[in-house]
């Protein structure tokens, strides 16, 4: 029913990762980030690539649009806030706890039944509240349980066993390798845990994209758009009050996006343009720039961009550089070069 042609898994290798950004401080490169960007057309062609977007990595957080997807193909019937609290990395605000919570509520289940690992909330400012009120690491907190509490409603729902959810051989787990799968067009590479204790599908860049894009071209209705849907009108239900990703997604109009832990970011337009990047160190202060210059590689105004552009480099308290994309990911400076 949601099947697709899918080529071999991406090779796992030592990627041969390419500087991505600079860190330029009084006109000198101090800093260099290196990863790899793959940057697809409407029609799936791919525009730029820098790196090694073919290779095995792993997704980590930016995963989650499939994940949800899958479970919404399973019979999920969730939407809205929900939905997009079910895709997401959030930074446990007491809206998120509260939805999680609900989430559990819907399963006729409680939080005892999750897995996740517990934790302290994600947003810094929050995390220091809890730990001044003497506040322990709970699982609703941690910034996956929205994920996780979908998960247990969606084996509820199907009749599935609930103490093994995380189980890679599970049959929720295999319902989201074979979305995985399905969505980026390739066979999974390999197969390990997560750090909140979920399976993670190791896919390529090129593949990440190609899901995303899949999910924001989807028909109106389908698993794919529901998830997309209610991704970009709850973007801080999927990430958190000030938190980049959904600033971008309030800043280009249609977009939907989603970052991961070790510098993963995907991001795909309605009409199927899509760009996903890695760090090789997983810096943020790189990912983001990188991200926004992919954007308007993929033919995204850049004045829409213009506060992703990357953050400044402080001298005695003023700026006196920034974090800039390599300029092979100048959108002005490749198309003179071109």
């Amino acid at each position: 029913m949601h099947s697709s042609p899918r080529a071999d898994a991406p090779p796992i290798r030592e990627p041969r990762h390419v500087p991505v950004a600079h860190l330029v401080r009084g006109g000198v490169v101090e800093g260099v980030h290196h990863g790899s960007v793959v940057v697809l057309g409407p029609g799936g062609e791919v525009r730029l690539r820098l790196g090694d977007p073919d290779a095995a990595c792993y997704p980590r957080s930016a995963l989650k649009p499939v994940q949800a997807v899958a479970m919404v193909r399973a019979g999920l019937p969730l939407d809205g806030e929900l939905l997009s609290l079910a895709a997401a990395s959030h930074s446990g605000e007491e809206r998120h706890l509260a939805g999680a919570r609900r989430i559990l509520d819907l399963a006729g289940l409680t939080e005892d039944h999750l897995r996740n690992v517990p934790d302290l909330p994600y947003d810094p400012v929050i995390r220091d509240a809890w730990i001044r009120e003497g506040r322990l690491p709970s699982r609703p907190a941690q910034n996956c349980s929205g994920k996780h509490a979908a998960m247990l409603y969606t084996c509820a729902l199907n009749g599935w066993p609930l103490d093994t959810y995380l189980d890679p051989g599970h049959p929720l787990q295999r319902t989201v390798a074979e979305t995985v799968e399905d969505l980026t067009g390739q066979r999974v590479a390999a197969v390990t845990v997560d750090g909140c204790g979920a399976p993670l599908f190791a896919v390529s860049l090129h593949g990440l994209a190609r899901a995303a894009a899949r999910i924001t071209t989807a028909a109106p209705g389908t698993a794919e758009a529901r998830v997309a849907d209610a991704m970009r009108r709850y973007a801080e239900a999927a990430s958190g009050t000030g938190r980049d990703v959904a600033a971008l997604m309030r800043a280009v109009p249609g977009l939907l996006a989603k970052d991961g832990f070790e510098g993963v970011q995907v991001a795909a337009l309605p009409d199927g343009r899509a760009v996903a990047v890695k760090i090789a160190d997983g810096a943020n202060r790189a990912r983001v720039p990188v991200a926004a210059a992919a954007l308007a590689q993929a033919g995204v105004d850049p004045a829409a961009l213009a506060e992703f552009a990357g953050e400044a480099l402080l001298g005695g308290g003023r700026p006196v550089g920034s974090v800039r994309p390599v300029p092979a990911l100048d959108p002005v400076a490749s198309a003179a070069c071109a």
